[in-house]
């Protein structure tokens, strides 16, 4: 058996276990691509903010895009306060929302505001101010 045949079914298998230095492929290890304030911080800081702009149907192709780019990153960050089903559920509704108002579905502007209710969530989830 020719040496390339055996090499690198080799070096795959010690990539997959992990045996390699730096080799991991866990997605426990992975990071999220925005943290929950930099999802908070782009899409509902502000007076004029893209939640409430898409909330209006006033949203655009490009904000319905960075809704579902931000909005996706939300499931793989950790809740700092209460439960974690609840997240997972909360975190979900927005992610289908984002692809609704992307796929321009019918209903989608509704869906998101029902997603989108901030008090449901921050009573959950976000962490209590220290005094």
């Amino acid at each position: 058996m020719p040496l390339k045949h055996t090499v690198i079914p080799c070096i795959t298998a010690l990539l997959l276990t992990g045996i390699l230095p730096g080799a991991s492929l866990s997605a426990a290890d992975a990071q999220p691509k925005y943290t929950i304030k930099d999802v908070m911080k782009a899409l509902h800081k502000g007076d004029e903010n893209i939640g409430k702009k898409v909330a209006r149907g006033q949203g655009t192709a490009e904000d319905f895009s960075k809704l579902l780019d931000y909005y996706s990153a939300l499931p793989a960050n950790k809740p700092p306060r209460g439960e974690q089903a609840s997240w997972d559920a909360k975190t979900a509704a927005l992610v289908k929302a984002a692809k609704a108002l992307k796929a321009g579905d019918a209903g989608a502007v509704e869906t998101y505001k029902a997603a989108s209710n901030c008090k449901a969530c921050h009573t959950a989830h976000k962490p209590e101010k220290k005094p």
